[in-house]
């Protein structure tokens, strides 16, 4: 925990992984950019480094990242994707700066100019849920089987059956429960 605040719970997937900065959704949730320089903090490490964020963009922020989950939420069970979320997610895409750029190693990156706002990185951000939402990569949206989390997650595993949006957290804790259950029912020796 860094500076008081949890860790980040960082992943393969940009879009999910943002929206996997407030965890434990149907539990005791935990906010991991509650301040916007932990915004800036998470941007940095995701690879889109801005200078500063205002507590209105923190709030942009927030919204982008609840609409992300409601519409990978809504299109992993394969449900109507929500009008207000597909709109948030349009916009912040639209407003955005950013240009798509080849590694050495043959990886797309996205770069953010000098002068980048948050707006920019949001801008990012929404271009991969747009990727990831609309089936353009290979993979599927899955629901964390956790009943506090139901998390959404991009399933890139080979047999796309994955359980748990992290099974550092999510799954292990769901191990443990099952083992303490199972040890429970079991007599004394």
């Amino acid at each position: 925990m860094r500076d008081g605040f949890p860790d980040f719970r960082l992943g393969a997937v940009l879009a999910t992984s943002f929206t996997g900065t407030l965890s434990e959704r149907h539990g005791n949730s935990v906010e991991r950019i509650p301040t916007p320089q932990r915004l800036v903090d998470w941007l940095t490490v995701s690879g889109l480094a801005v200078e500063s964020c205002t507590p209105a963009q923190l709030d942009l922020a927030r919204e982008l990242r609840e609409s992300i989950h409601a519409a990978a939420t809504a299109a992993a069970i394969q449900d109507a994707l929500p009008a207000a979320a597909v709109q948030v997610i349009n916009d912040c895409s639209a407003q955005g700066r950013a240009a798509a750029v080849l590694t050495p190693g043959g990886q797309r990156r996205w770069q953010l100019g000098s002068a980048s706002s948050v707006e920019d990185a949001l801008g990012v951000i929404a271009a991969d849920a747009i990727s990831i939402i609309a089936g353009e990569r290979d993979g599927r949206l899955a629901l964390c089987a956790s009943p506090t989390c139901q998390a959404a997650f991009f399933d890139t595993s080979q047999s796309r059956s994955r359980k748990w949006c992290d099974m550092n957290t999510c799954g292990n804790r769901q191990k443990k429960a099952r083992f303490i259950a199972k040890s429970a029912q079991q007599p004394a020796l």
